[in-house]
């Protein structure tokens, strides 16, 4: 435990907010693993500023864990904070406070921990590690880095994702895309309305269709109970527009997400949207109004991860994990639904609780992180013997 909370205050020092770089907490890790022989890998971003990391503790052999975690933040600006988010702050209530402490840096922290006993430990099947960049901003990093594991690491090594779950296993969750939407009408004396078209107004419809697809979605019976918010949402999140209150808006722009179920698409989704704002711009355009409707997505979907073909990976979390655990759904993103299309059993379990997650005074339970470390700790006995199948 010390060894981990010695590691989380040199983790959470970086400021890894996604808008920057994370080769100063990249370089801090492959030093640490190469202090204990462990052999690391950066798969760089195309710009050469971020990178992922793999590693191997153990045999190159069939089967083992991918212990997966993302070292970027979402910023701290604009948020309360008591302390300097960037420095481990214990206070003695039994949280440690800082930004990334509960999402996701205290399992990478715990995962690092265990390094000591597990290149010691008489491994048969191998441990790696995954640390990807840019996930709070779409997930971004990730698939090169999963396409580089399945193609010179391993192809049957089953994935933990450590996203803060409580330390209970997830099964399922959404798929996200975020989209901006840019409206282009004509300027005009806000007197004269015949002869302008205000894109506000035409925005403020494609606005309030969003929320109504949602409600029809739900009328529908496109429901799924395990998730808290049991159905596909959209949301507008930002919106801006206009010049002045006497000139009616040349442009309106905003941006907004579809967290679909995993049961659905993207593009099926997003085609409802797309058919009413072609259906809606000819509207106006037959009436003479000049208007412009242009959607482009923010990030590649993320794909939602199924409560499927995972049934060994889940057998190694619960035949390790106190009895009381059972399976979850979650409404957030995270990479698990990527590892999973590509072949790889794929659960999220973590410490800490998403309800801290991107809030001001970040905090993870000291409990957390010892229920995280005993269940790492015989995971790795579990690894001890060789490799039974999927």
């Amino acid at each position: 435990m010390t060894d981990a909370i010695a590691l989380l205050t040199k983790l959470v020092s970086f400021d890894t907010t996604s808008r920057g770089s994370n080769l100063a907490l990249i370089e801090f890790v492959e030093s640490y693993l190469d202090d204990y022989g462990v052999a690391s890998e950066r798969v760089m971003s195309p710009c050469g500023t971020k990178a992922n990391l793999i590693a191997r503790i153990g045999p190159d052999a069939p089967g083992g864990v991918m212990l997966s975690g993302h070292t970027d933040v979402v910023p701290v600006e604009g948020q309360p904070w008591s302390t300097d988010p960037f420095t481990l702050f214990d206070n003695g209530d039994g949280k440690l406070y800082g930004r990334g402490t509960c999402d996701m840096k205290g399992f990478i922290a715990c995962a690092l921990a265990m390094v000591p006993d597990w290149v010691k430990a008489p491994l048969q099947q191998p441990i790696y590690f995954g640390f990807s960049y840019d996930e709070e901003i779409g997930c971004v990093g990730a698939p090169a880095l999963i396409q580089r594991f399945y193609e010179h690491y391993s192809t049957t090594a089953h994935v933990i994702v450590g996203e803060p779950t409580s330390m209970q296993p997830v099964v399922a969750q959404k798929g996200a895309t975020n989209l901006r939407t840019t409206v282009t009408g004509r300027e005009a004396h806000s007197s004269q309305v015949n002869q302008g078209t205000s894109a506000i107004h035409v925005a403020a419809r494609l606005v309030t269709f969003i929320e109504d697809t949602m409600v029809a979605l739900v009328e529908e019976g496109k429901v799924d109970e395990a998730f808290n918010v049991p159905h596909t949402s959209l949301h507008v999140g930002k919106i801006k527009g206009g010049t002045a209150i006497n000139i009616m808006a040349r442009e309106c722009q905003f941006e907004w997400e579809i967290r679909h179920l995993p049961t659905e698409t993207f593009e099926g989704v997003f085609a409802r949207f797309e058919t009413y704002a072609k259906t809606l711009s000819a509207e106006l355009k037959a009436r003479g109004k000049e208007v412009d409707i242009v959607t482009e997505p923010l990030n590649v979907t993320v794909p939602g991860l199924a409560d499927r073909d995972n049934h060994a990976v889940l057998r190694l979390a619960k035949d390790h994990l106190p009895g009381a655990c059972c399976n979850h759904a979650v409404a957030y993103a995270t990479e698990a639904g990527q590892f999973q299309g590509q072949g790889l059993q794929t659960i999220i379990l973590g410490p800490g609780s998403i309800a801290q997650a991107h809030q001001p005074d970040e905090y993870i339970e000291k409990s957390e992180l010892e229920a995280c470390l005993a269940f790492l700790n015989r995971m790795g006995e579990a690894l001890e013997q060789p490799f039974q199948g999927a």
